[in-house]
């Protein structure tokens, strides 16, 4: 199994957007992405708390059941959208891939 785990920080404003409305945008995409390869075991995207510390507005917690699958989910088409979106409204982010 290989687990995948990303952090976004968002910008303020990007696209028209503030970033709050940003961070509902990129849940609703990345949920989109929940069944979009055969070998995707868990997905969950979680949004930054208030009240809660957090360093990041946006996380994806993934479980694939192998390389391949993740490599499937990396390329696919739904996938590649949400990327360039993203890429658009976030300021930074951290990715961690992991075998287990």
């Amino acid at each position: 199994m290989i687990k995948h785990i990303v952090f976004w920080q968002l910008k303020d404003e990007a696209l028209g957007h503030t970033k709050a409305q940003n961070m509902q945008l990129v849940k609703e995409k990345l949920l989109g992405c929940a069944q979009v390869v055969p070998g995707i075991l868990e997905f969950e995207v979680a949004l930054g708390g208030q009240g809660l510390e957090c360093t990041y507005d946006v996380a994806l917690y993934s479980v694939f059941e192998s390389k391949a699958a993740l490599d499937a989910y990396a390329v696919h088409p739904t996938h590649e959208a949400i990327k360039a979106f993203i890429g658009e409204v976030r300021s930074a982010r951290q990715c961690m891939d992991y075998e287990v």
